[in-house]
């Protein structure tokens, strides 16, 4: 399928899932008036150029309330995965990456079996990365901005009051996670709050902490944008700030710097200033660099993909990248 199909009634989404039979279909269930359904719209459009023998569907979510009674769509974008009529897969929220990754997945595997679910190691390895991507990271439902149950709600507002920085990540986005997390942890509730990579708790926990005095001490505090964007950018000896990340470029030009370093053979971490909006904007002014992507190197900033594809056929970058003087 070459663009996406737009469904009106309950009998034409039926029709169209038993038509699709064993092929994953995509069913996103929108609204007119969210400009994040049309972004994700945008990338389901992409989507479909490359996974041809998928189906890739839009659906008003209040036009056809049968269907979205029937899914528990309560809110918008909600995207669900469809193999042989039955729901394999749910994303709720506008999550391009993980958008990418389900169809990724799931076109190839043809769904998970019953039961059946990632290899442990591997499972492992991205929670540890996602508990570690900041010095205090909380697993809600929802998002810091629309909190979609009470105790999320609660912990939110107990953090913002004792002006603690953190980033957080939905877990009704993405059930692998979700219930990974539960067995990880040995926690089988959330929120769940960490900090530098540790478990402190849920939403009681961190309750009793800040009563006692001991939540400042325990998670950081609130750091200026000049302070929090040094940090991000010393993250790694080398950091890439691009849309997206390594394995899903979100932009021609992230993508063409991607395989210049790769092709150095360099190792690097990444940033996704999609996911930040105030790293986005403050970094171009603490750098004096209007353009993404930007490549630094010990903390200093190399350039963008004009400058790093100059250094590579000079024969320059690997020796920048090693932070050569």
């Amino acid at each position: 399928m070459a663009k996406l199909e737009q469904v009106t009634s309950q009998s034409q989404f039926e029709a169209l899932l038993k038509k699709a039979g064993r092929c994953l279909t995509v069913v996103h269930f929108q609204a007119a008036w969210a400009p994040q359904c049309g972004q994700m719209n945008d990338v389901m459009s992409e989507l479909s150029k490359e996974h041809t023998t998928s189906y890739f569907v839009t659906l008003e979510a209040e036009e056809v309330p049968e269907v979205s009674e029937k899914y528990d769509i309560a809110s918008v974008p909600t995207i669900l995965f469809f193999k042989g009529g039955e729901k394999v897969d749910r994303l709720d929220g506008a999550h391009a990456p993980e958008l990418s990754k389900k169809v990724q997945r799931l076109a190839v595997s043809g769904g998970p079996a019953a039961g059946e679910v990632s290899p442990q190691r591997d499972l492992n390895e991205r929670l540890k990365q996602l508990i570690t991507a900041a010095p205090c990271m909380l697993f809600m439902k929802g998002s810091p901005q629309e909190p979609r149950c009470g105790f999320s709600r609660q912990i939110v507002g107990l953090l913002k009051e004792h002006s603690i920085q953190f980033s957080s990540f939905d877990i009704l986005s993405d059930d692998e996670v979700r219930q990974g997390l539960k067995t990880y942890s040995d926690w089988p509730t959330f929120p769940q709050l960490y900090a530098n990579g540790e478990l402190v708790g849920g939403v009681d926990i961190v309750k009793e902490l800040a009563e006692s005095g001991e939540l400042d001490k325990t998670c950081p505090k609130f750091l200026s944008l000049e302070e929090r964007l040094k940090a991000v950018i010393n993250r790694g000896p080398v950091m890439l700030f691009m849309k997206g990340n390594k394995e899903e470029a979100r932009c021609g030009f992230s993508r063409k710097i991607l395989d210049l370093l790769n092709g150095a053979g360099a190792e690097y971490d990444t940033f996704d200033i999609l996911s930040d909006e105030e790293v986005r904007q403050g970094l171009k002014t603490y750098s004096n660099w209007p353009t993404y992507p930007q490549l630094y190197v010990q903390g200093q900033l190399v350039g963008g993909v004009d400058i790093v594809r100059e250094l590579a056929e000079s024969g320059e970058l690997e020796g920048v990248l090693r932070g050569d003087s």
